[in-house]
């Protein structure tokens, strides 16, 4: 069952991504702001989340809120799969509350990312890891050998003796990986990782004071977005660029309305959806409500990308074809 989806059997193309007149067989389609269930009609849980793909299946890890209010304690990580990205099922709860320890009660983990070591054959899991109050800020790593497996938890640091906060991975075309992290104080900083992607070896750059990061690569330039810091309240998120992750970072800017605090979302991830026609890169936010996290909504919405400007725009209804990497939409 998907409440949030309509299934079409051809759909004209209307949006920006599909030519006049082309059509979509089967669509399904992604309303965004609306609350979304998986396949067994429950709703989903994977707040702050990331997502990889392995063949033809997507898969979302996310943070499980279920019941929460205010607090936020960690419950699990999750992990749905979809091909269509809109239709999808939950698949396991990868890692768990622990009796003790950094995954006991009582402890934070957020913003669960993964990225997969073709040389290890490992699934990396990155995600930050706290206590009440913010007063651990460490990152933590996991592992596991499949994507949906069970995932080791191998521990946490603070990077290069710095605090950690919201974090993202980013995996270059050559393999080379990276964390981003918001240290609180000292910026948003970008660390390199080890060949097997399990430690930091060094600082790449530091950026601005931004958190939520999210980092994606089209024709040689890097996108980097991000959110000012205003707790669970949305703002207008930003965007910079740069032909280097080390330097040349261009002055942030809006790539949503002015006002509009992202469509009131905060950024988590975006995704590349790469097709026989195209690629679309897809906004993935969370709707934070601060006071019952656990209903907070997703808000997913395509990216237009040229050059040096990311903009987006509201659509209440599109349509994301994965075999073409195209989109059309209704504002």
């Amino acid at each position: 069952m998907r409440p949030q989806l309509l299934a079409t059997a051809v759909v004209t193309a209307i949006g920006i991504g599909l030519l006049p007149g082309a059509a979509v067989a089967a669509d399904a389609a992604i309303v965004p702001g609306t609350t979304w269930k998986d396949t067994g009609n429950r709703p989903i849980q994977a707040h702050g989340g990331g997502m990889i793909k392995v063949g033809s299946t997507y898969y979302w890890f996310g943070e499980d809120k279920t019941g929460e209010k205010k607090n936020g304690d960690f419950r699990n990580v999750t992990c749905y799969s979809s091909t269509d990205l809109a239709t999808w099922t939950f698949v396991a709860n990868v890692l768990t509350r622990q009796p003790s320890g950094e995954l006991g009660p009582k402890r934070i983990i957020e913003r669960p990312k993964v990225i997969h070591n073709k040389t290890t054959g490992q699934y990396v899991m990155y995600m930050h890891v706290d206590t009440p109050g913010h007063t651990a800020t460490r990152v933590g790593v996991a592992t596991s050998s499949s994507v949906c497996g069970r995932y080791t938890y191998r521990g946490s640091t603070q990077p290069l003796g710095k605090k950690s906060l919201d974090i993202t991975l980013f995996q270059d075309d050559d393999g080379s990986a990276y964390l981003l992290s918001e240290s609180r104080t000292d910026g948003l900083r970008m660390y390199r990782l080890s060949a097997d992607y399990l430690t930091i070896t060094g600082l790449v750059t530091v950026l601005d004071d931004f958190e939520s990061p999210a980092l994606f690569k089209l024709n040689g330039r890097y996108y980097l977005l991000g959110s000012h810091k205003s707790g669970w309240k949305t703002n207008d998120n930003a965007y910079t660029t740069s032909t280097s992750l080390a330097s040349g970072w261009a002055k942030w800017k809006g790539f949503a309305p002015a006002g509009t605090r992202t469509f009131d979302s905060q950024t988590t991830f975006v995704l590349p959806v790469a097709g026989s026609k195209g690629t679309t890169f897809m906004f993935m936010g969370d709707r934070w409500d601060p006071n019952s996290l656990g209903t907070s909504k997703y808000v997913w919405l395509p990216l237009t990308v040229q050059g040096t400007t990311v903009s987006m725009a509201w659509h209440a209804r599109w349509y994301l074809d994965t075999a073409t990497g195209q989109w059309h939409g209704q504002v």
